[in-house]
């Protein structure tokens, strides 16, 4: 209880006593002490100016470091502490071609010649798209896009993380979507594709379209990391493998079964009624085509309007021809033909006849000729030469029409020919050898 009193009554001291005196006096700091305070402040002041510039220094370097190591673009050195802001990159990743389409599960990608593709880098600083190269390898990976990327076709800019996003994976339960080679090695600025095949349809997602894209993974050691687009391809529908089975053939071939031909079914009218002709294959449609049009068009019928025929015929045209050729022989005639019947050269009594200075009588006489080559196609003897010269007659047709330059152009030149006959270029002399006496004759 007494200690509680004594408690209370130093709470509130009276100024007057001698203790209160002492006790205030001693909470007042010496003109010595302020001094001190004051010089030490102003000491590490001093310091810390001193040493703020180099410990900034040290700070921005090592954080570059850290950012380098996970591939970020670099502080920039200057006295203050910021990123610097992405600037567009001129430097992007394209396909050398385009896919051949239709692409089907299982079967493999590739370029619309046949041919796989490539991975180019180009530089666009300039006009349009220039090769290039980067003075170190970079690593570059395949993957699916959605087909409604990116969201306009001359859209050509856009980030990484939005390219990233989307991209398209499995189906749950499902093998990765694209498999094969996925990822490559780029050096002097290009990369083959190897072989790369989808694993599922395209009729899942919402647009039901496919893109590949290639995006860059790593850049090697090289410090100063730039921004490289990502290549993406056109968007694709990809079926399944089961409708291989009736996919139209791009280019066709010659052996190929007629219904490979654009509007002919495989289980379709026209194909019946070709094959009640003996039309089975594309060859087969374009001999009797190029001999008799209308012949072709009756037998297909009003079913096939004009429009319709235009697209099945340009297909079919477009098919590889090989290198054979074929040769007719008369009694005064020699004919040489490609694999469809169109003539590449015609030799008459000695003469060589070519279609731009046919009279009427001359052509209607070839074609004849030509018809009865037709007829007895098994007969006739095939030869060894090139198919791509241009043809010196078709139907009711001079060549000169589609080839405007032939006239100016030597006569082909049809090289090792079978037994008995050998032509030669145009301004060498045609030598026949006699059946009988196995003589050339000179014409």
């Amino acid at each position: 209880m007494a200690t509680a009193k004594r408690f209370l009554d130093n709470t509130n001291p009276d100024p007057n006593q001698p203790n209160y005196k002492r006790m205030r006096s001693s909470t007042i700091p010496s003109f010595a002490s302020v001094i001190k305070e004051a010089v030490k402040a102003n000491f590490l002041e001093n310091v810390s100016s001193a040493l703020e510039p180099m410990l900034r220094r040290v700070v921005v370097e090592e954080v570059e470091k850290g950012l380098r190591r996970y591939s970020c673009r670099s502080l920039t050195r200057s006295p203050s502490l910021r990123i610097k802001a992405l600037e567009p990159s001129n430097l992007r990743l394209i396909f050398n071609k385009k896919l051949s389409k239709p692409i089907f599960t299982s079967s493999k990608v590739v370029a619309a010649d046949g041919q796989s593709l490539q991975i180019l880098l180009v530089d666009t600083s300039g006009e349009g798209m220039v090769p290039t190269t980067l003075p170190y390898p970079i690593k570059v990976e395949l993957v699916v896009l959605d087909g409604d990327f990116p969201s306009g076709e001359t859209e050509t800019n856009w980030s990484r993380e939005e390219f990233d996003k989307r991209v398209v994976k499995e189906r749950t339960g499902k093998r990765p979507l694209l498999t094969g080679e996925l990822n490559f090695t780029m050096r002097e600025g290009v990369v083959p594709v190897g072989e790369i095949e989808f694993t599922d349809n395209s009729s899942w997602i919402r647009s039901r379209k496919f893109r590949i894209g290639a995006k860059v993974v790593q850049i090697g050691n090289n410090q100063t990391t730039v921004r490289i687009i990502e290549a993406v391809t056109e968007s694709f529908v990809v079926k399944d493998h089961r409708g291989e089975l009736y996919k139209k053939h791009y280019p066709p071939a010659l052996g190929d079964e007629v219904w490979r031909l654009e509007k002919i079914g495989k289980d379709g009218t026209f194909r019946k009624k070709l094959s009640s002709k003996g039309i089975n294959t594309v060859q087969d449609f374009l001999k009797l085509a190029t001999i008799d049009t209308q012949q072709i068009r009756t037998i297909l019928g009003t079913g096939m309007s004009d429009k319709m025929w235009e697209v099945t015929y340009k297909h079919a045209k477009t098919c590889e021809m090989g290198s054979k050729l074929f040769m007719a022989r008369g009694s005064n005639y020699v004919l040489i033909l490609t694999p469809i019947c169109e003539v590449v050269r015609a030799v008459i009594d000695g003469q060589i006849y070519p279609t731009y200075d046919l009279t009427g009588i001359q052509k209607a006489y070839i074609q004849n000729l030509v018809k009865e080559a037709y007829a007895n196609w098994s007969s006739l003897e095939e030869v060894d030469g090139l198919v791509n010269e241009p043809a010196l007659l078709t139907q009711g047709e001079p060549m000169v029409d589609q080839y405007p330059n032939v006239h100016q152009q030597q006569q082909p030149m049809i090289r090792s020919y079978q037994r008995n006959t050998i032509l030669t270029d145009a301004s060498e002399q045609l030598i026949e050898y006699n059946d009988w006496t196995g003589n050339p004759n000179y014409i």
